[in-house]
């Protein structure tokens, strides 16, 4: 089951096809953002307002996000698509990073695994 997003909610973009960013690729965030959702592309795409700094970037991304970030009580606050073990996906469910059961593991572990992905790619 995909996240569900709609028009106006915040998501983080992942860098691994943005070629323009400075520094070396292990040193860089496996996301950017957040930006703002302006527009549904069908089922598995989103289009979002890119800042300045990336306007000559396509603003169209594939649904495959697995982070975000929300406004919760006046502060931005990074949530993260959680499966829990022998579950399926329709189980699926946002966390904040201070609410998954062992996160600081669980989140070394995941964050190892984006940065091995983009170092393969």
């Amino acid at each position: 089951m995909e996240p569900e997003f709609r028009e106006g909610d915040q998501v983080l973009v992942s860098t691994l096809n943005f070629n323009n960013l400075k520094g070396p690729k292990n040193m860089r965030d496996s996301f950017l953002g957040p930006f703002n959702i302006i527009k549904l592309i069908g089922k598995n795409a989103v289009e979002v307002k890119l800042t300045e700094e990336f306007s000559r970037k396509h603003p169209v991304f594939p649904k495959i996000i697995k982070a975000r970030k929300i406004r919760l009580n006046g502060k931005d606050q990074r949530q993260y698509l959680v499966r829990f073990k022998n579950q399926t996906a329709d189980k699926d469910k946002w966390f904040a990073e201070d609410a998954i059961p062992d996160g600081n593991l669980h989140l070394r572990r995941f964050r190892a695994s984006r940065r091995t992905e983009q170092s393969n790619q």
